[in-house]
């Protein structure tokens, strides 16, 4: 993944060239895709969403909700372009299924 990557700034204007935000692109993307292919990726996050939240409780306990909330706190910028990226790999995933 691509980490503090500047390119995402051109998603942060509202008037830019895809009329919205990576967030709000998804968002249409999921509520307009093909339900099943939105399930399945969906459910793809979830899994490697838990693996990743099991994987840090193995590495600092289980109390993971302070380690993460204090990552986002002192990382605020890096989490917010990560989570761009984000967006933009599951839209990509979902579109280049439902063709």
């Amino acid at each position: 993944m691509i980490t503090g990557c500047k390119m995402y700034e051109l998603f942060e204007d509202e008037d830019d060239i895809f009329m919205g935000s990576p967030k709000s692109k998804l968002m249409d993307v999921v509520f307009n895709a093909n339900n099943d292919v939105v399930r399945h990726e969906l459910q793809n996050f979830i899994d490697r969403t838990a693996a990743l939240e099991l994987l840090i409780a193995e590495k600092f306990g289980e109390d993971i909700d302070k380690e993460v909330r204090n990552y986002m706190i002192s990382n605020r910028e890096e989490v917010d372009n990560y989570a761009k990226s984000l967006y933009i790999e599951l839209m990509g995933a979902i579109l280049s299924k439902s063709e």
